[in-house]
């Protein structure tokens, strides 16, 4: 398997993961443009993509999906409520409804040699998941937009070879920040986005001895800064009671801008 953050960012989503003969990126919040040179950069052109996963309906994760799924005629996974809201809105353009594929919540599916499940995420859209995807030998996972977590994240989080965990924003930047006081209740609140601390606490509860790659994403452009959720979530793994060190693992930030390092696992 491998893997590859294109963007990510409070500005814009899409990461690719795939194996040597099934290719998928999961969002398309950026433009078709920079999805296609992100695409070409790994050596593979959209029309080898064996389709989009798309988490939930907000611009940051579907602003170039219309433009990829019309002009290369890629499926959409996603769940009805996701579908739904996105058929209802302009965001993405139009969509021609039989693009769609509708996926469930902790039900297991495949494209190609990969196997996918959607995992239920508490964040303010219509029906968003967060999705596992592995093949026989290996596991990873993209878990973006949840205002919270609990027991059942952590399960579904156990026994990876990779994550991309969201690092959204600094409490004190977000709360002593410009942002109306409705826009930080709504990111502080449990449909909202991780913190720094929790990034590191979740991180935490979910370290294992396989995991090899853990990149921290969707940052706030406003209340965050990649050094300071670095050591955050660093400084939040230390010092929780699980028998890791940050040192331990290759923790890295994915970029907004710029892709990341490929990941081969």
């Amino acid at each position: 398997m491998r893997f590859c953050s294109i963007a990510s960012g409070s500005s814009g989503n899409c990461i690719y993961m795939g194996s040597d003969s099934t290719h998928l990126i999961i969002d398309a919040g950026i433009s078709g443009k920079r999805i296609t040179s992100g695409l070409n950069e790994l050596g593979i052109k959209p029309e080898e993509l064996s389709g989009i996963l798309v988490t939930h309906e907000h611009t940051d994760h579907i602003s170039g999906l219309g433009v990829m799924a019309r002009r290369y005629g890629l499926p959409i996974y996603t769940t009805e409520g996701t579908k739904e809201a996105i058929l209802s809105s302009s965001k993405a353009g139009k969509i021609p409804e039989d693009l769609f594929v509708d996926v469930e919540e902790d039900r297991h599916f495949t494209i190609g040699d990969l196997n996918i499940l959607p995992v239920k995420i508490s964040h303010d859209a219509a029906q968003p998941v967060a999705y596992r995807i592995g093949d026989k030998k290996r596991c990873g996972a993209v878990m973006t937009d949840l205002g919270c977590y609990d027991d059942y994240i952590v399960k579904h989080l156990e026994g990876l070879d990779f994550l991309l965990l969201e690092a959204n924003h600094d409490i004190r930047m977000l709360e002593t920040g410009s942002y109306p006081y409705e826009l930080k209740q709504r990111i502080l609140g449990k449909k909202g986005h991780l913190s720094n601390e929790n990034a590191g606490r979740l991180l935490s509860s979910v370290l294992n001895d396989n995991i090899r790659e853990i990149y921290l994403g969707h940052l706030s452009k406003e209340n965050n800064y990649e050094d300071l959720a670095y050591e955050t979530v660093r400084l939040e793994v230390d010092m929780s009671d699980t028998p890791y060190q940050a040192k331990d693992f290759n923790i890295r930030i994915a970029s907004r801008n710029q892709l990341s390092r490929v990941v081969n696992f």
